[in-house]
């Protein structure tokens, strides 16, 4: 298997939103968005995945090195595994660069550290490395003309992570995680018992009801810094953007009833949404 199968084949078993987005990519940029993309998935399972906190840092600090033979090869330093060894052969062409994929593992380390946040700025700076950095490294992929167009990469990525958290509250609470800001809970008058004993009072609902709202509002954000020569080169984001607002819509359509079961939506409505976002330019 070579490093782009299994980059591929990562993106595919996923069944993420983000790899419906890259179907309409010509095949360099789609090369290179699946192994960003796969390296985000590495270094996530390394945090979901080990049990022992320690094991989990170890093997975070071998991508550490692993990204650094990305972009310093030579006198035997070359990537191993191959995800590494897929963007090393596209970072130089896309403007990759190692502080960006390092802020992605700081992201992902830090779930190792904290399991609350105690409020948004504080989980905003959490969302900035696991999805903003992300954002920003696909815009480059995508190609722009206009530097707004990071804001607008940055926003999206700030609202794709708070969405994925809308989502995941019930899953992430299973694992003693709860990334809704705890100045929050308090102000709606929620308790941790009540996430983690899957609760869904009609306080946990307007809680919720809140979420999305400042989630919808990054969207319409990020949409208003991207400007009209750049949108042509960033549907990707605007397809992902399409099949995420699709979801947020869906959970409050459905109550909010995101404790006990993970609403979403189907694979054949995803490239739907993906489909027509993509004709409609």
């Amino acid at each position: 298997m070579t490093p782009d199968q299994y980059c591929q084949e990562k993106a595919a078993q996923s069944g993420s939103s983000f790899y419906y987005s890259f179907l309409y990519l010509p095949p360099e940029k789609r090369r290179a968005i699946t192994a960003l993309y796969a390296f985000c998935r590495e270094v996530d399972d390394v945090v979901d995945e080990c049990t022992d906190a320690s094991v989990a840092r170890v093997k975070l600090n071998w991508w550490r090195r692993e990204v650094d033979s990305i972009f310093h090869e030579g006198n035997g330093n070359k990537p191993s595994h191959p995800v590494a060894k897929a963007l090393a052969d596209v970072s130089q062409t896309f403007n990759l660069t190692a502080e960006r994929l390092n802020e992605i593992i700081d992201g992902m380390e830090m779930d190792l550290n904290y399991n609350r946040y105690a409020d948004f700025e504080t989980l905003r700076h959490y969302c900035y490395h696991v999805a903003s950095v992300v954002g920003l490294c696909s815009a480059e992929i995508f190609g722009y003309r206009n530097p707004e167009t990071l804001k607008y990469a940055q926003d999206l990525g700030l609202a794709f992570q708070l969405t994925n958290i809308i989502r995941d509250v019930g899953e992430d609470a299973r694992r003693d995680r709860i990334y809704l800001p705890q100045d929050e809970l308090l102000r709606f008058g929620v308790t941790e018992e009540d996430i983690v004993n899957a609760r869904e009072t009609g306080e946990f609902k307007k809680l919720i009801e809140f979420q999305i709202e400042r989630a919808e509002s990054y969207y319409v954000r990020a949409f208003a810094a991207l400007s009209v020569e750049d949108r042509k080169k960033q549907r990707p984001g605007i397809i992902m953007a399409a099949i995420y607002q699709a979801l947020l819509k869906e959970i409050k359509e459905d109550g909010c009833h995101v404790l006990r079961q993970r609403i979403s939506l189907t694979p054949m409505r995803k490239l739907w949404i993906a489909w027509t976002t993509w004709m409609r330019g």
